[in-house]
């Protein structure tokens, strides 16, 4: 049998490494094209020396240092994470405020989708009836009320795609007032108002919680009555479980059962109509990378961002440590100097907060992320940045806080996956690109999710739960581009409710996770 020509991948002239490409690694003795020999076995997506390295050399991918070399690491060895020394962060009061590199991208008229267009402005792309906590008390009768609603309420509503309930680990035991307990409370807030919920979101609470459930109601509706059914008023969507109206569970669930019929009722009015793309709202993530995220998977989701953007859409990228070793990239495609100020002011508070905790950057990559190939914190980071493609960072908001600008923007979250989904809904995200590598069956239930593939092996092992395969631009079998324009045009069919996620079409759905950086009591 005829053995497999040795492929390797090289990003940047400079690069004196590569990942191994074919599917099953590379065996001792294997010649690459360089002519670089092999001196042991190197699994696939790992890299290889393409030069004797001595002890302290930088160790150099994407062009960038990804950190220095242990010991002396001879040519074609296996460049495995223990011989690479993670190098420190770029200082960020070093940093020259040197903006405005980034041309502005052309536009891309012509483009849309079909998707619910509310009052407001937002466009979404689900019909869905939300129901939000202000407590973790109340999650269990919110658990019975989203499942008797989805079985005996919903069927009438056929214009209505599903129930979700927003519970979460919040509201009492905190310290309220605290400077960090602004970020999930605004969450909340910014999640009960999004688009896919047409404004009909219910809020359930307990009555004695810190965080009082009117405070989740937006301004212009708090003036009106308790809405809980009694008084045939419609009213803000909130109803308390200690309403002193209320003779046992029974009295509750009837109270929100009937304020879940009115909503849904509305609800069920809704119709999907011609919207322009500039109405999307994506946001872009990573989980479970390898190190041919970077090369794959997340310049091909940049390729779509950039489409997006040029469409007049806007796209969020996220993840603050995993981009702040790459931050010194960032900063000139920042529109101006108060955009990347904001960018640098949110790295720092970044800072400052791992090092409250006692965390340092080590903490990440994930195990599986290093048995992906990625070395380190900084090598993750020159890859996931690429997932925003090559425009102007036109605005940059905090974690939980809601998109103001069309065009790319950073919205600062960490890197947990379901964290970073939670705030990017927040945000108003109406659809979400995710790459992966490793692979994961991360969905949202708010919001379809689209999962991109960066390599081979998994796109075929999960071929039913990734929806675009982005390996094939490793092999040659397409390019950035072609992947880039496929996952746009897929955008537009999922947003348009033409075609269905593959985790939509499952049933994939993770819990909504808080970002709570303020003490718990």
């Amino acid at each position: 049998m005829t053995q497999e020509r040795a492929r390797v991948i090289k990003i940047h002239d400079r690069d004196n490494v590569a990942i191994v490409a074919n599917a099953g690694g590379l065996p001792s003795g294997a010649r690459l094209p360089d002519g670089t020999v092999l001196l042991e076995a190197v699994p696939p997506s790992h890299k290889v020396a393409l030069a004797d390295l001595p002890a302290g050399a930088e160790v150099i991918r994407y062009g960038q240092v990804i950190g220095k070399a242990a010991r002396p690491i001879p040519r074609g060895s296996w460049v495995d994470e223990s011989l690479v020394l993670l190098p420190e962060p770029p200082a960020l009061d070093d940093l020259p405020l040197d903006t405005g590199h980034a041309p502005a991208l052309p536009p891309l008229p012509g483009y849309s989708f079909d998707g619910y267009r509310n009052a407001d402005g937002t466009v979404g792309t689900k019909n869905l009836l939300g129901i939000l906590t202000s407590v973790q008390c109340v999650a269990g009768v919110v658990n019975v009320l989203a499942r008797r609603i989805r079985e005996e309420l919903l069927p009438r509503y056929p214009n209505v795609d599903d129930i979700v309930a927003v519970n979460h680990s919040y509201g009492c035991g905190v310290a309220i007032n605290a400077p960090g307990a602004a970020v999930p409370i605004r969450t909340l807030q910014n999640l009960a108002r999004h688009p896919n919920f047409g404004g009909e979101a219910m809020i359930v609470g307990l009555g004695c919680e810190k965080l009082e459930a009117d405070r989740l109601v937006p301004q212009d509706e708090r003036h009106a009555c308790a809405g809980c059914g009694g008084c045939g008023g419609e009213g803000p969507p909130v109803l308390l479980l200690q309403d002193e109206a209320f003779r046992g569970f029974g009295d509750m669930m009837a109270a929100l059962m009937r304020m879940a019929g009115e909503r849904l009722e509305r609800l069920n009015r809704r119709r999907r109509e011609p919207c322009p793309a500039s109405d999307l709202v994506a946001g872009v993530q990573c989980g479970g990378s390898d190190a041919f995220s970077g090369v794959t998977a997340n310049p091909a989701v940049g390729y779509a961002a950039d489409l997006i953007v040029r469409a007049g859409g806007t796209v969020m990228f996220s993840e603050v440590t995993e981009v702040r070793d790459a931050i010194h990239l960032l900063l000139p495609r920042t529109a101006d100097i108060w955009v990347g100020r904001a960018l640098l002011k949110e790295m720092a508070w970044y800072d400052r907060y791992l090092a409250a905790g006692g965390a340092d950057r080590s903490a990440n990559p994930a195990p599986g992320n290093k048995r992906g190939g990625l070395a380190n914190v900084v090598e993750k980071a020159l890859g996931s940045i690429a997932k925003s493609g090559s425009g102007p960072i036109v605005d940059v908001i905090g974690p939980g806080e809601r998109v103001q600008k069309s065009g790319l923007v950073f919205a600062a979250t960490p890197a947990s996956d379901f964290v970073c989904g939670t705030l990017q809904l927040a945000a108003g995200m109406n659809l979400q690109l995710f790459t992966t590598g490793r692979g994961t069956p991360y969905g949202l239930q708010m919001a379809p999710v689209l999962k991109v593939s960066s390599s081979q092996a998994l796109s075929e092992r999960w071929s039913d739960l990734v929806d675009v395969d982005a390996s094939r631009i490793a092999g040659g079998g397409a390019t950035i581009e072609e992947v880039g324009w496929e996952i746009f045009r897929l955008v537009l069919d999922v947003a348009s409710g033409r075609k269905r996620a593959a985790a939509d079409r499952l049933g994939l759905y993770n819990d909504l996770v808080l970002f709570n950086p303020g003490p718990v009591t």
